[in-house]
């Protein structure tokens, strides 16, 4: 098995933390560290880490200033609470960048929102439409 720990660099790491879990329906939980979270799915898989900019000197991570956040990267999360993460989502944001529609390359509903940090984050549907 083989997995990805997709880092991003925030401004906030527990806020980020709380908006992600809030996102996933998950309970708060505080991140070890505030210059590093993880946001875990319910089986221990590590789903997103959060990097406080300037934290440990890594070269991509030292600062926002460097580049605009979020250019070039896609969160994309498949989720199986679709319509329940709509709803949490419109919480978050005063207006999705993308609202619910059909995506035809998978087939599988779908929206996009921009976190805390200004990445753009889609969620998608599990399962096809």
């Amino acid at each position: 098995m083989k997995r990805t720990w997709t880092i991003i660099g925030v401004g906030d790491v527990p806020g980020s933390s709380r908006w992600y879990q809030a996102l996933f329906g998950q309970p708060h939980t505080p991140p070890a560290h505030d210059y590093f979270g993880q946001i875990l799915d319910s089986d221990g898989t590590v789903l997103l880490c959060l990097h406080q900019w300037g934290a440990h000197e890594h070269p991509s991570l030292t600062s926002p200033d460097h580049g605009t956040p979020g250019n070039g990267l896609l969160l994309f999360f498949r989720v199986d609470d679709f319509d329940l993460a709509l709803q949490r989502a419109r919480s978050l944001v005063t207006r999705l960048k993308e609202e619910p529609h059909i995506n035809p390359n998978t087939q599988t509903r779908e929206f996009s929102l921009r976190d805390p940090d200004g990445y753009y984050v889609t969620i998608s549907a599990l399962s096809t439409a």
